[in-house]
Parts: C-alpha cells; structure tokens; sequence
C-alpha cells in the first residue's frame, strides 16, 4: 500500500507531503489545480520517463519520494527486491527516491540504495497500477492478458512449465548429440587413421623422459668407453697396477718373517691389494652401468624423434598422446554406435514433447473455461456503467507450435466491441478515452481479489457521465477497495461521496509565484467540497442538502 507522497519542485508544486490510508481514496479540485500534476510526481518515482519539464522553473532539480508497506515474501515486489540485492529488513517501509536534474538527468534509489530504470519501472509496476485517459499499461498490454486470466480462473500452469523444461532439455541434449555425430562422421577418415596410427605406435604416458634418460645414459657412455677401458687395463691388465701389488705382497711375504720391519710392509700392501680390488669392482659396475650399444642408441633415438613428431602433429605434448588416443576411439565409436544413440534420444524427446502437450492442451481447456466466467463478470458490469451497448470476450487462440513456451499453447488477449455488429477488437484500438477507463474498472472488479497491484489509481474514470453511471462507478470502486488500496481522481460527487479519505487540490497564487497544494478534508470540509461539485462556483443551500444525502448514502 502507497503510505506517503513526498513531492518537491515538481512544476507548480513547491513542497509537498502526503500521507494515504487504505480503502477508498479521492482527489478533487477545479480544473487545471494540478491533478495531473501530482499523478505525473508519483509516475516518475515509479519509473515514468524522466521529462526535465517537470522540474519547476529556476530549480536545479526536483525529487518524489514514494513510502510503501513492506511487501511480504512471496510479493512479486519483494521477489525483486531479493533479486536485485537490495536490502529491506522486515518491518521497514519500502522508500523509492526518484531525483531529477533542470538539464533532464536523473538518479533512482530503492531504501537508498541506487537502482537502475528499467528495475524501477518493473517494482513500480508490481506496487502501484495506474489508470488514465492515456494508459498504456496494465490491463491494456496483451502480454499480461494471459496471466490475468490464469490468475482469474487459478489456472494451474506449474505441470505444463516442468513438462516444458524437460521437453527442451531432452531436445537439446538431441541437438548437441546430432552436432557431435555429424562432426565426427565428416572427419571419420581421419579419425580412423590417427587411432589406428596411434595404436600402432602405442605411446605412453613419461615415455619422453625415460627415452631421453636412456640415450643421455648412453651417449654418456658412448663419449667415456675408451678412457674407462684404458683405466681397466692400467689396474687390472696383465702388467696392469694390481697384478704388481700382488706380486709384491708374494715375495714379501715369503721374506717379511725374517726381518721384523717388513710385516708392516707387508700389512700396508695387503690394504693397498683390497682397495685396489674394490676399486677394481666399482669400475666394473660403472662401466656396465655406461654400456654403450649403437643399435639400441639407435633405436632410443628414432622413438624419441617419432614420438616427438607426432605430438607436433596433433598438437599435443608427447605425454597426453594415449589420451588423445582414447578421445579420438571414442569419437569413432560415437560414429558407430550415433544411429542407435540418436533413435534413443529423438524417442526421449517425443515422449516428453506428448507429455508437455497432454498437459498445455489440459491448460489451454482450464483457460477457455476461465474466460468464459470472465466474459460473464465482465458482461454483468457494463450496462450499470452505461456500457451495455458493448461486448466483452476473452481470446484464447492457439499459438504456432514455433511459439510455445513454459506458459502453453495459447495466446490471450481482451477485446471489445463497443457498438452492436461492430468487430471485436483490442481495447486499446476502439475505446474511447472514458470508454477505456469504466472496461478497465469493469475489468478491475471482475478481476478483483485474484492478484494485481496493491494499490490502483483511476485517473478522471467518471469523465463524460453523472448521474447513475457515476453511482455505479463510486460502487465498484468502493467494492474494489475492499481488497486494494484505490485511489482516484474524480469530478463527480457521487465518486466523492464513496471515498474513506478526501484531499482537495487547489492552486495559489501571491501574484508572483504560483502553487498547487493539497489539503485533507474534515467531514465538514468534505460535504463543502461536494456541494461545490455539485452547484459550481456559488455553493447552494440544495447543493449542501444534496451533499449531506450522498454523504450518508
């Protein structure tokens, strides 16, 4: 519910500060007080194009502030709110500050945060629905016909938007399944010969490094054979360092007991003979561990450069060729095995679509059964309204099949006709500009209490009649009231005399500047006000009697 209007520099309002109840509120004035205007301030708080002519003259900037109730979880408004990240604690009023510059910027913010255009635009329309001579919106616009209905008859559309979703989802994982088979059957030839070469060649992961390791080893070995045989032939030939030791330790050992001194001779030369022995051992070990075989570097080194040019060739390193390998088999297999793969999933995707289209079509039944109760409401609201020449109907036509969606098969639309054999028609295109606003209350009753914006501001809905059609139109305002906050802007004292609440727009003037501003009446101000609606410029004792009468009534 709208709870206050903070207006300044809007045109001919200075400052100005409203606070709104619910039920029934009515605005009154003469005219060119500055209805219009207010209505325009509360239009670009909830998202109207920003028209740097609304600012007033020699002011730099104008701003609205429109306070509303919290909207409760499960409000389309707090549903955005959340969405958006901005910040509501429960219990706080939601602010919306729209602030616009003399040179035609403008700022929006929601709590006091900063919200974008098109974000306020959308929460303006989920608070507030207003409805005028030039209204292009709300009931007016065809694409939210459909949910109106939906709403009307509780139409239940959850089954057909799952079936929707599963549908789409096995149509897509078919698509995406065609795309892969036809790629991979157009490079068939290929694949079949980079597997069968890969199979052949047998590549494994950390082969490159161990290949490289073996043929470093070897031409290591390869550079140090000469000198490792020179160093054997030194310490162990024949005439070699280690053949003399031992000869030398024999003889002295056949000597060493006749002259004291040379057991330690002896002893030393028995150390040098084991060392050299071991040395003799590690040499071996090292030459053994440095074989070089030309046939088997030879071999190493062809692999590593066959190993390496293939991975050039498919743009891989050498390590990832067994993958690739593996993803290419499987591509090939996919070509093999695509025609049952692809009956499989055309099958999902007929089922699903059945599905979806048992359930849309048992919607699209709900639908015609919902219109032709709203037809009916609709129906019984016009002749009071003095509509009773014209004829409502709801248009639930089927869809191309290109065109379904979450929602069904259908498309929803209001038409009129406002005359007798004159075509049906939308809304927009026939009613007149009065016509059009007392469809959209005969509308906004047969709709009540199924959804919708919680406040509705009727602008001027009574022009052009009196009497008995401005009674009934105060009745169904005030029936709709009950469920939503109304408020309108009236020259007729049979609307008037239904309100909860009454402001009187008035302007001022000092001979300089000029102001609009609003004042709340008190019943006695109220029944004046009436009377003057009545009478016009000189205010009658009838006029006040009459007043009194529609008051109480």
């Amino acid at each position: 519910m709208l709870t206050a209007l903070s207006i300044r520099n809007v045109v001919l309002i200075e400052a100005l500060d409203l606070e709104f109840g619910p039920g029934l509120g009515v605005l009154t004035g003469e005219t060119g007080a500055g209805k219009s205007i207010l209505l325009d301030s509360l239009g670009l708080a909830l998202g109207a194009r920003a028209d740097s002519g609304l600012v007033r003259n020699g002011e730099a900037q104008a701003s609205v502030i429109a306070t509303f109730d919290t909207p409760p979880p499960g409000h389309r408004a707090f549903a955005l709110l959340v969405d958006n990240m901005i910040d509501l604690e429960p219990g706080e009023p939601l602010m919306i500050r729209r602030m616009l510059k003399a040179d035609g910027g403008s700022r929006a913010f929601v709590n006091d945060q900063p919200c974008s255009a098109a974000l306020l635009r959308e929460l303006g329309g989920a608070l507030v629905e207003i409805h005028g001579q030039h209204d292009d919106r709300g009931l007016l616009n065809p694409r939210g016909h459909r949910t109106l209905l939906d709403a009307y008859g509780r139409c239940d559309g959850m089954p057909v938007a799952a079936a929707y979703a599963d549908w789409r989802a096995a149509a897509d994982a078919l698509a995406q399944a065609r795309e892969t088979v036809g790629n991979a059957a157009r490079d068939r030839d290929y694949l079949a010969h980079a597997v069968e070469e890969l199979t052949r060649f047998a590549p494994e992961p950390g082969e490159e490094a161990a290949l490289a390791e073996e043929r470093a080893t070897m031409q290591k070995g390869a550079r140090l054979t000469d000198d490792l045989a020179a160093v054997t032939e030194c310490l162990t030939g024949s005439d070699g360092g280690l053949a003399q030791l031992r000869q030398a330790a024999r003889r002295l050992d056949r000597i060493a007991a006749e002259h004291a001194p040379l057991s330690d001779v002896l002893a030393a030369l028995d150390r040098a003979v084991v060392e050299a022995g071991e040395a003799e051992d590690r040499l071996n070990e090292a030459a053994e561990a440095l074989s070089f075989e030309p046939a088997r570097l030879d071999a190493i080194e062809t692999r590593l450069f066959d190993l390496r040019g293939l991975a050039r060739k498919h743009q891989v390193q050498p390590d990832d060729l067994a993958a690739l390998r593996e993803e290419m088999a499987a591509k090939l297999s996919a070509i093999e095995g695509g025609e049952e793969h692809l009956a499989a999933l055309e099958t999902a995707v007929a089922v699903k679509a059945d599905v979806y289209r048992r359930a849309a079509q048992a919607l699209s039944t709900q639908r015609r059964s919902a219109a032709e109760r709203l037809d009916a409401a609709v129906a019984a609201e016009l002749a009071p309204l003095k509509l009773d020449a014209a004829r409502f109907r709801t248009v639930v036509a089927p869809l191309d099949e290109g065109q379904w969606s979450a929602q069904g098969l259908d498309r929803v639309e209001f038409e009129i006709s406002t005359n007798p054999g004159a075509p049906f028609a939308p809304l927009v295109k026939i009613a007149s500009g009065g016509e059009l606003s007392r469809f959209i209350l005969a509308l906004k009753v047969a709709l009540a209490e199924r959804g919708g914006a919680d406040a509705l501001i009727f602008d001027e809905i009574d022009r052009g009649v009196g009497g008995a059609v401005a009674s009934a139109i105060g009745d169904r305002l005030a029936r709709l009231a009950q469920s939503s906050q109304i408020l309108v802007v009236t020259h007729s004292p049979q609307v008037a005399a239904r309100g909860t609440g009454h402001m009187l727009i008035a302007k001022s003037s000092d001979g300089t500047v000029t102001r609009t501003g609003v004042h709340a009446l008190d019943d006695g101000e109220r029944r004046e006000e009436i009377a003057r609606m009545l009478s016009g410029a000189e205010i009658t004792a009838e006029a006040r009697a009459q007043a009194e009468r529609l008051l109480e009534a």
